[in-house]
């Protein structure tokens, strides 16, 4: 026997072992407890070229990562995870086989290895110091490497772990590798927000003054959020903007943000909820604190301290939504996004869309407090995009 299917042997046999002898390693994976067979030391991958990972790829049997494909599988049946939440599951289970500290190459086959399983269409290349992995996406993303081939777009999943790539000093090939069938298309839209403990949430506090009354609310919010959403990428406002909110999070706010409109007319409703939004909340640039573009989640927004115009239209967007459920418009400005929301009456500067006329609800603090309907004057004269129009079904 070749010294490669001895260890692949060997390998195959102690994991038939520790699920027999209940050898198993519990994975927390955000609330759900989830076992699969603690494996052994995988096989050394020390070189890296396409040769060698062109051997490791097609060496690793699928009887011998069958338990894994299995708990994975099994999960996705029972939870229906969204694309992006399934490929932190395969982080964690990649983790598990191969330890990201001990070998980040292997670790990133190894991923590229589960995903291919599970249907998705997925590439690797390669420079010389560089192992990058993509995966087909028609979702618009803007801020990681992304290259297209036979008229299909791939979007680098990895690229984080590197920092930063000077891609006109290194060049990248792909290397050509087994793929399954039925290739699956990577979506980053989310449905859905994992049903987290109760115990992972804490208690947040936000509070602030609107024309000279003191408001406080106490919402409870999850840190897990940050883990979830710390690699997701920049997407384009329609994905961002319809992120939902986790069911904790949810029912501590909405129900209460309810109670305060309740006695209030659709236009003042709707004003209060700018307002919250606007106030609560300290104004602070992406470039200040993270040193590029961010966009949150409005779950995100709610624990934050600092967040920007995108943010915040975001947070406003999800309340109007989920409140009132009203046609808005999300408006890209050059520096600024802001929102408009058409009502029955419509108020001050509006914009008129596929016949609707829309009024301005700018949820960001300005030097002026605006009302709804009035635009900042610097942005009076300049163009705009709608980037998404929301129509409530």
């Amino acid at each position: 026997m070749k010294k490669s299917g001895f260890i692949l042997f060997l390998l195959l046999h102690t994991i038939t072992q520790n699920i027999a002898q209940g050898n198993l390693t519990k994975l927390d994976f955000f609330g759900e407890e989830i076992s699969i067979p603690t494996p052994a030391q995988p096989p050394d991958f020390l070189l890296l070229s396409t040769q060698s990972v062109q051997q490791f790829v097609t060496g690793i049997s699928e009887k011998e990562m069958q338990p894994y494909v299995e708990v994975l599988a099994n999960y996705k049946q029972k939870n229906k995870p969204d694309d992006w939440f399934y490929y932190q599951l395969v982080r964690k289970v990649a983790q598990i086989i191969s330890p990201k500290s001990e070998n980040y190459n292997r670790y990133t086959l190894y991923k590229w290895w589960l995903m291919v399983h599970a249907g998705y269409d997925a590439q690797l290349t390669l420079s010389d110091k560089y192992l990058l992995f993509y995966i087909q996406s028609n979702d618009s993303i803007y801020n990681i490497p992304y290259h297209e081939k036979n008229g299909k777009q791939y979007v680098c999943l990895n690229y984080h772990d590197y920092g930063s790539i000077d891609f006109d000093k290194y060049h990248f090939d792909e290397i050509v590798l087994p793929v399954s069938k039925g290739l699956t298309s990577f979506s980053y839209k989310i449905n859905q927000l994992p049903e987290f403990k109760a115990a992972s949430y804490t208690d947040h506090k936000l509070s602030y003054e609107d024309r000279e009354t003191q408001y406080q609310f106490h919402i409870k919010v999850n840190p897990e959020i940050k883990t979830l959403f710390a690699n997701y990428p920049v997407v384009d406002y329609r994905l961002q903007f319809n992120i939902p909110l986790s069911k904790t999070t949810y029912q501590s706010l909405i129900p209460m943000l309810k109670e305060q409109v309740k006695s209030l007319n659709e236009k003042d409703g709707v004003d209060f909820l700018m307002r919250f939004t606007r106030y609560a909340f300290i104004p602070k640039s992406d470039s200040e604190l993270y040193g590029g573009e961010k966009r949150m989640s409005p779950e995100q927004t709610l624990m934050y301290e600092y967040s920007d115009c995108e943010d915040r239209s975001a947070l406003f967007y999800f309340l109007v939504k989920e409140i009132y459920n009203l046609p808005m418009l999300v408006l890209a400005y050059s520096n600024h996004v802001s929102v408009a929301v058409e009502f029955k009456k419509s108020f001050g500067k509006t914009i008129e869309y596929n016949g609707m006329k829309y009024s301005i609800c700018d949820p960001s603090p300005h030097k002026n407090d605006l009302p709804i309907g009035q635009l900042l004057p610097e942005l009076k004269k300049q163009s705009f995009e709608i980037a998404y129009a929301y129509l409530p079904h």
